[in-house]
């Protein structure tokens, strides 16, 4: 499988998930134009891409990428599917939609479910409307100024030692922090606290900056 994303962290993060429920990730790409070699060269299974890309989209690049790689499955992982893009999408190939706002082990689902064959077109994906608010946002009101702080940090990449450092806390503290963070979002890893965090805007994964209010 490849991962193509141009947000860095959060594409090594998925990555990271997605090896840790059994799949071989052999590439990770931040543009359309970056995967072309590892479609070519590796001819994988299948490859998530997100939607959106600076200047362009991945299906602007689906027969290109198609062509590299005839036997990958192609799913569009995207927070909200415009009118038309999912019916081009399927015109062009794309074997399936997934939304960034699910959980992780939906995520997975829909690549289990292509991986057997299947075109899965995600309903939850809304057409050009604002999602609800999630639930990694409402539990993000009762993050502590601390708990926030401990996830802009995850969202960098610092490790548990190097946020402690940071903070002017022991490891055992800030372990201590991380934990809570993970259970007020919910998930059970410190990669699955940052894939939620920037799946649901709680975090630039650019700059790590807090943005959700």
């Amino acid at each position: 499988m490849i991962v193509c994303d141009d947000h860095t962290v959060f594409a090594e993060s998925l990555s990271l998930v997605l090896a840790d429920a059994g799949h071989t990730v052999v590439g990770l790409a931040s543009s359309p134009a970056a995967a072309m070699p590892l479609l070519r060269d590796g001819q994988p299974d299948v490859c998530l891409i997100d939607l959106q890309f600076p200047g362009c989209t991945a299906l602007d690049w689906m027969t290109r990428l198609r062509a590299a790689s005839p036997g990958t499955r192609f799913v569009i992982l995207t927070g909200f599917l415009e009118p038309g893009v999912q019916e081009t999408g399927l015109a062009a190939g794309v074997r399936g939609f997934a939304e960034k706002g699910q959980q992780t082990r939906d995520i997975l689902a829909v690549l289990r479910r292509v991986a057997d064959g299947e075109i899965v077109v995600d309903q939850t994906a809304r057409r050009g409307r604002p999602r609800p608010s999630s639930e990694a946002q409402r539990a993000a009101r009762f993050l502590t100024p601390r708990e926030r702080e401990v996830l802009t940090r995850l969202a960098r990449g610092e490790s548990t030692q190097a946020l402690a450092k940071a903070m002017g806390v022991t490891r055992s503290t800030a372990r201590s922090h991380v934990q809570s963070v993970l259970s007020k979002l919910n998930v059970h890893s410190q990669r699955e606290a940052v894939i939620e965090a920037a799946r649901h805007g709680l975090v630039s994964v650019e700059t790590g900056e807090w943005l959700a209010g």
